[in-house]
């Protein structure tokens, strides 16, 4: 497995619209790269597209309809000459405890965070193989590596992924294909407005991150990163490291 360049990268990327995957479709466009975003934002994904430039196209896709994947695959191969990358960024949040989330919402997360991410990979990979090789990024989160109280759903959809990812970097290897789950923790997008910075103040680097800084590890991963695969990259500002304790000094 080695490394693509940027200038090289064919990329479909979910969730495109807003966040995380806006600043990566923007980074990747910056770096040459060509993409097509998708997102069911249609307005901001088009309008988004249309700022990038000829070498980024929008398409609307449903993370949950294996045919839309199917179709958008197609597209990607048609208008790029190939695919070698998949950012499989799409997700949602359901504030509820194990008690209080319903089935149905409990089923819905699941059904976007984690078979959406199934699905990609499952669509992608016959064109991933025909390009020679490639690699496939799945957004998780920090809440992938532990639990939260009253994210049922979330956590239960993160670790999901999280597994579904090294399961999928056994089976893809021998096609030169590297899968690897990306774990951000508190990043300043749509999904964390509202959030008090007393939620960061105890992080070792007390800040909200930047969709931005997330998106250059996202490039990282595509390209330079060709010694990995099945691993965990977390962008967390030190969460998940532990809490910095206000401690008083003796006398």
């Amino acid at each position: 497995m080695t490394g693509i360049q940027s200038k090289d990268l064919r990329v479909i990327l979910t969730g495109g619209a807003r966040g995380i995957g806006a600043a990566a479709a923007q980074t990747l466009a910056k770096a040459g790269a060509r993409v097509m975003i998708t997102d069911i934002l249609d307005e901001e994904g088009r309008a988004l597209a249309d700022e990038l430039g000829a070498n980024v196209l929008y398409r609307r896709l449903d993370v949950t309809n294996a045919s839309e994947w199917q179709a958008a695959v197609d597209e990607a191969e048609k208008a790029f000459g190939q695919l070698n990358a998949l950012f499989n960024n799409a997700g949602i949040l359901s504030l509820g405890s194990v008690a209080d989330c319903t089935p149905e919402g409990f089923r819905r997360v699941i059904d976007v965070n984690l078979t959406g991410i199934f699905l990609g990979m499952r669509a992608a990979v016959p064109a991933l193989r025909r390009a020679g090789g490639g690699v496939i990024v799945n957004t998780s989160s920090t809440a992938g590596l532990q639990g939260y109280g009253g994210l049922a759903a979330y956590v239960a959809s993160k670790w999901g992924v999280r597994g579904l990812t090294k399961a999928a970097a056994l089976d893809l290897a021998p096609d030169a294909i590297r899968v690897i789950s990306l774990h951000p923790g508190p990043i300043r997008t749509p999904m964390t407005e509202g959030m008090s910075d007393e939620v960061v103040a105890s992080q070792p680097i007390p800040r909200f991150g930047e969709p931005e800084e997330v998106a250059r590890m996202v490039v990282f991963l595509l390209t330079d990163a060709s010694f990995s695969t099945g691993s965990e990259f977390v962008i967390d500002g030190g969460a998940v490291t532990g809490q910095v304790l206000p401690l008083e000094p003796k006398d």
